[in-house]
């Protein structure tokens, strides 16, 4: 007998009028979870993500990541037929979620307090750039800028380079928000039978992230500055280069640590005790001293030999990989998803998992630009 996995949203309708990244994150979170998600996108183009970039077979890397397991509906809201339609839909649904330019869900009629006075079990999900009010509301918000206003940029990269992170972090923690938001709502329906609004914005995310720089600044007056792979505070604390390439970081969090790695990794047990590093303090205060004996000590042994050292000591390390040597690391976890035109692709899997739910998961198709537009104005026409 096939064991039944449990699907926690199975019963729900999520609609989402979504665009990018932040909000078809979200909406697919609760596709994988069993809910049915009808993704609303512009008649002929779709979703602009779509057209991102064509990695996967054809298809956008990002668009495949947020999208699978969802129903794609072509409407233009402003036509009062296809206004009719999302609002019959809504009557139904569980959730809205929306991240349009700010100002227009309301300008077409959709906005979320109007829709929770029609239909009071409605959960909505404004999802912004700067927030709904204040002087920066009206604001174009992509990911890099929202990295640049919020200081992220300045905290990273090389001293006197800052840099953006490589991914879209704000849009992706925007997506992780809206989730918890959308589930402490769920929660709250529960209890009292009504829906809530959640509304957040990728700023308040970043700015979420940015406490502790910010902390620093405001009360102890010298703001973190952009060190490469080192730390402002610790040393010996990087990545240190083998003698046949490879870069290894370590990360020395307190005294124990610093004793064992120079008594058992680099068997010099007299170097804890020298003045030039015998505390945290010392060391950062001659980091370059200290990183230059660190340094010598790897760039005389290969990365096999220091990872061995490393381990037998208990030190804390990591390698520095390349994207490919992330492809091909042991620990990756991949999960099986269909491709629009019915190409196989592998993503990762998802990264929480539940005991109610297969160890090899399998992840829904991505739909074609209005693929269910029939089936659906059938439907709910």
């Amino acid at each position: 007998m096939q064991e039944h996995h449990l699907k926690p949203y199975e019963g729900l309708l999520v609609v989402s009028l979504e665009q990018a990244v932040a909000a078809p994150l979200a909406s697919c979170h609760f596709a994988q979870g069993g809910a049915r998600v009808i993704k609303i996108e512009r008649e002929g183009e779709g979703d602009f993500a779509r057209k991102y970039d064509g990695a996967v077979k054809g298809t956008a890397s990002y668009f495949a990541w947020a999208n699978h397991g969802k129903e794609s509906l072509c409407l233009d809201i402003k036509k009062p037929g296809d206004a009719v339609l999302l609002d019959r839909l809504l009557a139904k649904a569980d959730i809205f979620i929306q991240n349009l330019a700010p100002g227009a869900i309301d300008r077409a009629g959709f906005g979320s307090e109007t829709l929770r006075q029609k239909y009071p079990r409605l959960i909505t999900c404004d999802i912004s750039g700067y927030g709904e009010a204040g002087a920066y509301r009206e604001m174009k918000a992509y990911d890099f800028l929202v990295q640049c206003e919020s200081g992220l940029v300045a905290v990273n990269g090389a001293p006197g380079h800052p840099g953006r992170i490589g991914v879209s972090v704000c849009d992706i923690g925007a997506s992780m928000n809206a989730i918890i938001g959308l589930q402490k709502a769920l929660i709250a329906r529960g209890i009292t039978g009504k829906g809530s609004a959640v509304k957040l914005s990728l700023f308040d995310t970043a700015a979420d992230w940015m406490t502790v720089p910010l902390l620093h600044t405001v009360y102890a007056g010298n703001a973190p500055q952009p060190v490469g792979l080192h730390h402002p505070s610790i040393a010996p604390y990087g990545g240190f280069t083998t003698s046949d390439g490879h870069i290894l970081a370590i990360s020395i969090q307190n005294e124990r640590e610093w004793v064992k790695l120079c008594a058992e990794v680099f068997e010099r047990p007299d170097l804890a005790k020298d003045p030039l590093f015998c505390n945290a303090a010392a060391r950062v205060r001659n980091r370059l001293d200290t990183d230059t004996m660190v340094a010598a000590y790897f760039a005389a042994r290969t990365r096999a030999e220091m990872e061995a050292r490393l381990r037998a000591a208990s030190i804390a390390f990591g390698a520095v990989n390349s994207v490919a040597d992330f492809a091909a690391h042991p620990q990756l976890r991949r999960a099986p998803v269909t491709l629009e035109d019915g190409q196989e692709a592998e993503l990762v899997a998802p990264p929480v998992r539940h005991s109610f739910e297969p160890d090899q998961p399998r992840l829904g198709r991505v739909p074609a630009v209005g693929q269910h537009s029939a089936a659906i104005r059938a439907e709910f026409g």
